[in-house]
């Protein structure tokens, strides 16, 4: 089961579609039976309020996305100001008039209406006889307004508020016939707080549906809304402590004689997931309870052998299957970690064909109590011709979709149908309601299908197996494999570290890795614990290497300049796009250096060496492409060519928190444009740097054309001092990029030659109050603690607006107390030690020095350079004058009302390399995108992480010169540009006009 999710599409439906073909008489009886639960789902349009939502506000339309996002983020909006801006923001520009009477219910209609007046009071229009009569009940007449369809749609969705409402709810008429499986609403916990208030919540359900065992409603139970640190690295802490919890409510569940399945969980998590569910299963003290069960999504390249693996547990299972409810989020995955292939499919016509291969073999199995989630006519019509007789599996809908499809098979003919029903609060509501709908409103989906008129029946009841077999079961065409991401060079590969066996891999790998001598700084063998004692950090002595050395260096980069420039292009770049694959060759090696040299966790390692790849392709291309010669217009009689050539020897002078990504991309970028390199890395890092020079030799690089130096800051000014340096690329602090800077000004023959800086800076995260807490909080953890806070991108002060300050303060409080720091060979480290005595010392002075504004500290292993990760309160954002390079978060709040000023400020810093928004917002997003002085704006993500060629890094001001590395317009500042101009007629005559057809004696 561990590489089937990542075979290639079409050999995983193979022998699905055979599983999945219906014979032709077959195929006959299934269409006859599909066209009537067609008509009956027709029927119910008029009635069902979520089918006719969809039916006017397709979620491809302006309008649908407007509602969408209205929904997803208003509730939780706790002040009136902020309130007003999202109403204006979403349904100021929409044409809502378009909509209006045009639906069979009163209530989407009466919706329409109300969205007509909002538009009136907060769009464009600033006259008219409607304005005019509304105006006096002004912004809040509207905001009222609004909050009640929001909580009309959470009415729709949640079954109930509580567990006890739900349960009454179900008692209505229009539930007559089904059962219920409720959902404590929760998505993930973020903290152990958020698990326990979760599992207790889990435990209250239990017990309060088992007071009605009669009823046959069940409990379903996610669990990552059990752990907060649910995942692959984690394994051996979250995977007992899951265990033990859900054993617990399956327990309970079986005490109170009433069902309980675990939910789904993303493709990561399968694994973990079986491990947990199958240790629960075998558990001796639930043995003859019969309510245990699972759901499978069939989406899952390994669907059918989880259903398998349920049969095969030995012990009666229910087994829930349903398409899928993660998949936009699991391509993206799949591509940002640029994995070998997708775990689902990709077209939904497979899933389909999937759905059914497994349904078949629900049916067949001996252990397998089977339910069948599906709002599709087609899908239910086959599962019932191949049942029979049978009336020993359920179908599920979910609350709010699908009115129409079962009623008459429930209340008529005895089947049973559980309805999928989510309980809670109006606010927990927002993410399972916009996935819900995103499913359901997407275009190949049957909800959003059935609402087009224009589709006929037979097109709405195609068979997938053909619709796939014509294709040939391969990819969709518009979702490239990973490596193919960019169509224009290849994707770097990376490892599945979400496949426990693989992470252990590559850990023991790592680990085997011995750390060579670290030459030429005078630091002596270091171990595998290097970074974990003081006594293992290398200290700055002076460098053996010294001005002679370095003017040796520049000898032979000067003497082999001009051979490597003469080299043809086409060259240059094939030898960058060698080195690539060799750095992906090695990638194990090279992981290890950054480890045990830098101090980088396996994540970051791994991330280090796929963006130097990234950089010598990505580089490559640009060179073909922005280098060659360019022909320019002139009269006639006349060549003009404008060509870029190197420029000579250039300095490149990298830091160690990136000692192979960067310090390979800036020497890439400089050699591919035909320049000689001189190559200094970071002091504390030089085996790295040793190691990529090594294999950029071996690529084809000329020994000569690119040379190492190592050392200290005396060799580093020793090479930018000297005049022979053509260029210097820098990374690393302001102070030490103004020193070179004024050292490249000095002697009155020196040539002014160029700076390529980037310097850090203090990077700012603005945070309004319809941002969503959980996905704060987990962009925050990433951006200021990831790699120590050692990165140039980091978060340094985050900007909380002051109505939602303490509830995201208190939440990353609790996410801070389940950081692991320690060894960063470990997978389970999150955090490792900075990079050396002088940084740790500084970062201790300075954090000693604000104990009195601490909000959260965290504790650190005994022995070791680890600075606790520390969240400090200060008053302004005027109050962070520098930054500090390591995990230290300073928080400040900011009012309603105030973002530009809140920008401006940050402005004023007069850094310019990284901001982060998060708001629902998108004129505060347009507003801050127009404001910021920031080379790299991050809007509802986090703010490290650029991708070569999707996010060009690098900042202005005190950040950085530019131009921004890994963009289109790097390599041209390596470049010397050369005009050459040529009269064609000085040689006798113009030979372009003397061969055309005119003209003569």
């Amino acid at each position: 089961m561990a590489k089937l999710h990542r075979a290639a599409e079409p050999d995983v439906l193979k022998p699905l579609l055979e599983r999945a073909r219906l014979t032709p008489d077959s195929r006959e009886r299934v269409m006859d039976h599909a066209l009537a639960l067609l008509a009956d789902l027709r029927a119910a349009q008029t009635r069902g309020w979520v089918n006719q939502f969809l039916q006017e506000y397709r979620l491809n339309s302006s309008e649908g996305v407007a509602l969408l996002s209205l929904a997803e983020a208003f509730l939780r909006v706790p002040d009136p100001e902020t309130a007003d801006l999202l109403i204006a923001d979403k349904i100021g520009d929409a044409d809502w008039k378009a909509h209006s009477g045009k639906s069979n219910s009163v209530l989407v209609n009466s919706a329409t209406w109300g969205l007509m007046l909002g538009r009136a009071l907060v769009g464009d229009e600033k006259t008219g006889a409607l304005r005019r009569l509304i105006s006096r009940a002004g912004e809040p007449f509207v905001r009222q307004a609004v909050g009640a369809a929001m909580k009309r749609m959470g009415e729709v969705f949640v079954m109930g508020r509580t567990i006890d409402e739900a349960m009454k709810r179900m008692k209505k008429p229009e539930n007559k016939g089904f059962t219920a499986s409720f959902d404590m609403l929760g998505e993930a916990a973020r903290t152990k707080a958020d698990a326990e208030r979760y599992f207790q919540a889990y435990f209250e359900a239990i017990r309060a549906v088992g007071r009605d065992p009669k009823a046959g409603h069940s409990i379903s139970v996610k669990l990552s809304a059990l752990h907060p640190r649910y995942e692959v690295a984690q394994y051996d802490r979250c995977v007992p402590e899951l265990t033990d919890m859900l054993a617990q409510l399956a327990s309970e569940s079986a005490a109170q004689g009433i069902p309980l399945t675990v939910d789904a969980e993303e493709s990561e998590r399968l694994e973990m997931s079986l491990d947990i569910i199958g240790s629960v299963a075998r558990r001796p003290e639930l043995k003859g309870w019969n309510g245990f069960g699972m759901a499978v999504q069939a989406y899952g390249k390994r669907a059918r052998a989880v259903i398998g693996w349920a049969d095969d547990l030995g012990r009666p299972m229910h087994v829930r299957l349903v398409k899928g409810a993660y998949w936009d989020s699991e391509i993206k995955r799949t591509q940002v970690e640029g994995l070998s292939d997708y775990p689902l499919f990709t077209r939904k016509a497979a899933t389909d064909v999937s759905y059914l291969a497994c349904a078949r073999d629900m049916l067949a199995a001996r252990n397998i109590a089977p339910a069948f989630a599906s709002h599709n006519a087609l899908t239910v019509a086959t599962i019932l011709d191949w049942a029979g007789d049978s009336r020993d599996f359920e179908f599920q809908r979910l609350h709010g979709m699908g009115e129409g499809l079962y009623e008459r098979l429930v209340n008529e003919q005895g089947y049973h149908c559980r309805i999928y029903a989510p309980v809670g609060g109006h606010r927990d509501l927002l993410a399972y309601l916009v996935r819900r709908l995103l499913e359901n409103g997407a275009n190949s989906s049957f909800v959003h299908q059935l609402a087009d008129e224009q589709l006929s029946e037979a097109e709405l009841l195609a068979d997938p197996v053909e619709k796939i077999a014509a294709v040939g079961g391969t990819r969709h065409p518009s979702i490239p494999l990973p490596v193919e991401l960019f169509s224009a060079w290849k994707n770097s590969g990376g490892i599945d570290l979400a496949e426990r066996t693989i992470l252990a891999e590559t850990a023991m790998a790592i680990a085997s890795k011995p750390l060579p001598f670290r030459g030429g700084v005078g630091v002596g063998p270091v171990t595998s614990s290097a970074g974990l004692a003081p006594s293992a950090v290398p200290t700055p002595n002076p460098s053996p290497e010294g001005e002679g050395l370095v003017r040796s260096a520049i000898d032979r980069a000067a003497a082999a300049f001009p051979g490597w420039a003469a080299t043809p292009l086409a060259t240059r770049a094939a030898i960058l796009e060698r080195l690539a694959d060799l750095l992906e060759e090695n990638r194990i090696e090279l992981m290890a250096l950054a480890v045990k040299e830098a101090f980088k966790t396996i994540p970051d390692a791994l991330g280090e060496v796929r963006e130097a790849a990234d950089f010598c392709r990505y580089y490559a291309l640009q060179a073909r492409t922005g280098l060659a010669p360019i022909t320019l217009p002139g009269p006639t009689g006349e060549r003009n060519e404008l060509r870029m050539e190197g420029r000579g020897v250039w300095a490149t002078i990298a830091p160690w928190n990136f000692p192979l990504a960067i310090f390979l991309g800036q020497t890439a970028a400089a050699l591919v444009a035909g320049n000689a390199v001189v190559a200094k890395p970071a002091p504390q890092t030089p085996e790295i740097a040793r190691a990529a020079v090594r294999l950029a030799h071996q690529a084809g690089v000329p020994e000569d054309a690119l040379v190492l130096v190592t050392g200290g800051p005396d060799v580093g000014a020793a090479l930018t001092s000297d005049p022979r340096i053509a260029g210097v690329a820098f990374t690393g602090s302001t102070p030490t990029a103004k020193k070179i800077a004024a050292a490249l000004l000095e002697g009155e023959d020196r040539p002014l030659v160029p700076l390529i800086a980037e310097t850090g800076g203090i990077n700012a995260m603005i945070v309004d109050s319809t941002a969503l807490p959980e996905q704060v909080v987990a962009d925050v953890l990433t951006s200021a603690f990831r790699s120590a806070g050692q990165r140039c991108s980091a978060l340094r002060l985050l900007l909380l607006q002051e109505e939602i300050a303490e509830g995201v303060i208190e939440m990353l409080r609790g996410a801070m107390e389940l950081l692991i720091l320690g060894d960063p060979a470990d997978p389970r480290t999150d955090i490792g030690p900075v990079i050396d005595q002088a940084a740790y010392d500084k970062l201790m002075a300075y954090r000693d020095s604000a104990k009195a504004q601490w909000i959260k500290t965290v504790p650190v292993p005994a022995t070791g350079l680890f600075v606790p990760p520390t969240m400090i309160r200060i008053d302004r954002p005027e109050d962070l004058t520098r930054e500090w390079f390591g995990p230290i978060l300073h928080v400040a709040t900011w009012k309603a009302g105030q973002l530009a000023e809140t920008v401006a400020r940050v402005n004023a810093k007069g850094f310019g390399l990284t901001m982060g928004l998060h708001s629902r917002i998108a004129r505060s997003a347009e507003l801050v995108e127009a404001d910021a002085r920031v080379g790299n704006l991050y809007i509802n993500r986090s703010m490290i992480g650029a991708v070569v060629g999707s996010q060009p890094f690098g900042g202005e001001g005190l950040s950085g010169t530019g131009p921004k590395a890994g963009g289109p317009h790097y390599l041209h500042r390596f470049c010397a540009e050369r005009a050459v101009s040529v009269d064609t007629t000085s040689a006798g005559g113009n030979a372009t006009l003397l061969s055309l057809d005119e003209g003569g004696i």
